[in-house]
């Protein structure tokens, strides 16, 4: 993965009323740390580092303030606008090359399971250990022809070179089940109003013990 050249300033100004403005400029605010140095504020271009974030673990090369040496760093926070999504704050961590670092890559499942089965994905990501300067976009898992009842474990997803497994290797990843039957999925739910429905006892007893207290109070 080739670094993703990026211009940060540094930053002065802090709280929500500093943050709205430099988010009105099209910015947004950023800590960059790691290493034992001290924490440093820094805007960035607001499109920039949306289009750099686009790139799961994207290897980020800022220049701050025009200065001649450059950070090499990876997104470990990023802070979205919860209707708009768009990025509000990003914590960056200053990384070297040659060392390694964890980082959390996306499960992306190919291929087509057995008819008549549904796919259910319970791990999105998987936590590996990788170098710095060669960290996975993603992992890939294969369900091709994959039968009800099959399970695929973090332990038995294949890797990019490179990579080694930090989740617990025994963590579900990918779960085939049979697919429910029309007639099977119209009993769950007739059996879900059902329940529904129904009022708990303790409820009832508790709802006329209320109704004999407020008539005595009268």
């Amino acid at each position: 993965m080739s670094d993703i050249k990026l211009e940060a300033e540094s930053r002065t100004e802090f709280g929500k009323g500093a943050a709205r403005r430099i988010r009105r400029a099209d910015k947004v605010p950023a800590v960059l740390y790691g290493h034992g140095e001290d924490p440093r504020h820094i805007t960035l271009n607001g499109h920039a580092i949306m289009m750099a974030l686009k790139t799961p673990n994207a290897l980020l090369e800022l220049t701050v303030d025009g200065a001649k040496d450059t950070t090499l760093a990876i997104a470990k926070d990023v802070q979205r606008h919860p209707v708009t999504y768009l990025i509000e704050h990003v914590d960056l961590i200053i990384v070297r090359r040659g060392e390694r670092v964890e980082v959390d890559i996306p499960v992306h499942v190919t291929g087509e399971a057995a008819p008549g089965t549904l796919v259910s994905v319970d791990a999105q990501t998987l936590t590996v250990e990788a170098e710095a300067t060669n960290l996975p976009e993603s992992v890939e898992v294969d369900v091709e022809g994959r039968e009800p009842g099959d399970h695929i474990y973090a332990a038995d997803v294949v890797l990019p070179k490179g990579s080694t497994l930090v989740t617990d290797g025994e963590q579900l990843v990918v779960n085939i089940s049979a697919e429910l039957s029309q007639e099977q999925l119209e009993a769950e739910l007739e059996s879900d109003a059902v329940e529904g429905d129904a009022v708990p006892a303790t409820e009832e007893s508790g709802s006329d013990a209320e109704s004999e207290s407020e008539d005595s109070e009268d």
